[in-house]
């Protein structure tokens, strides 16, 4: 089967605010759509990647550029001096902001199917805010958000599945034992010796093992809550 071929296209949000986005498409009828929230790095490579993925799995996928209320366009790669600018984005996060824009995407692909949400690190956190707070899903998917235990008093509208890495420095296990007790009916997995960015094979930090199940996971949860 060949690689489905993304397209730059644009999204107006409900305040009127024009981002850009990547979406795919699946050859032949969609099974549903995915909505991929960006790490800090923008709809860069890796993400662009994750998409395509999706697609040969017969989903369509968009990606928004949520950092184009800041900087237009962002792309970034994983060097600790890309690392260091990055982290500028998230210094203040307008979560509202990003909230608006994830909405954006999702009512872009709805007329296809049903719509899942899949994030990683803030996208992670986003993810999970949008399955609390947003309208149009029907299951949400977050990888190492560090912000989840903050939103954990917030009850996801729709089926929720959250992986972490044992090792991440960034999201203490004790933050993922808070979330387990806050949320018991949200799936929570965590990765033996997996540290944060463990599913992004970019990232010195990529460990194929939890790679693949996490993704073995996730691809199950939407194919059950994606119908």
């Amino acid at each position: 089967m060949d690689e489905p071929v993304g397209q730059d296209i644009t999204l107006t949000a409900s305040d009127g605010f024009k981002l850009g986005a990547y979406r795919t498409q699946p050859e032949g009828k969609p099974k549903g759509a995915v909505v991929v929230i960006q790490e800090i790095f923008g709809v860069n490579s890796h993400i662009r990647t994750v998409c395509d993925r999706f697609a040969v799995q017969g989903y369509v996928a968009i990606a928004p550029s949520i950092f184009d209320r800041v900087e237009p366009g962002f792309q970034s790669g994983y060097s600790p001096e890309e690392v260091a600018i990055a982290r500028k984005f998230v210094a203040n996060p307008d979560w509202a902001a990003f909230l608006r824009d994830t909405q954006a995407a999702i009512d872009a692909v709805k007329d296809v199917g049903p719509v899942g949400i899949i994030g990683f690190c803030l996208g992670g956190s986003i993810a999970y805010a949008a399955a609390t707070k947003l309208d149009g899903l029907s299951a949400a998917i977050g990888y190492y958000g560090g912000a989840v235990v903050r939103f954990a008093d917030d009850r996801p509208k729709v089926p929720t599945q959250l992986h972490f890495g044992e090792k991440d420095h960034g999201i203490p296990l004790s933050d993922v034992e808070t979330i387990k007790a806050k949320r018991p009916e949200v799936e929570v997995f965590v990765y033996d010796g997996a540290e944060h960015g463990f599913n992004c094979d970019q990232r010195a930090s990529y460990n194929k093992a939890s790679a693949d199940q996490a993704r073995e996971r996730s691809l199950a949860f939407f194919a059950k809550h994606l119908k």
